[in-house]
């Protein structure tokens, strides 16, 4: 599983290069930084938190360039994947 917030990570970091968006390319940071705190921390993210950074890359999504958005949404396309096989609490 931390295989696939690594790939979604690597995709962020790729999309924060094209972002023309200060704003935007701050965001895409953050989120690939938790998500790099996932893949190489002992904690994995719940529900919540998780949804909180779909939802802001869904924001990122409709914000950004197309070269910029295509990574987005392959991050987000993977991190729902993954969100799918994380335990409820």
């Amino acid at each position: 599983m931390v295989q696939e917030l690594s790939e979604a990570r690597d995709e962020l970091e790729e999309a924060a290069k094209t972002a023309d968006d200060d704003d935007a390319r701050e965001e895409i940071r953050e989120v690939a930084d938790s998500f790099k705190d996932y893949t190489v921390g002992d904690h994995e993210p719940d529900h919540a938190i998780l949804d909180e950074h779909l939802n802001q890359l869904r924001q990122l999504s409709e914000r950004t360039n197309t070269d910029t958005q295509d990574r987005v949404d392959n991050a987000l396309d993977i991190a729902e994947e993954y969100r799918k096989q994380v335990d409820q609490a």
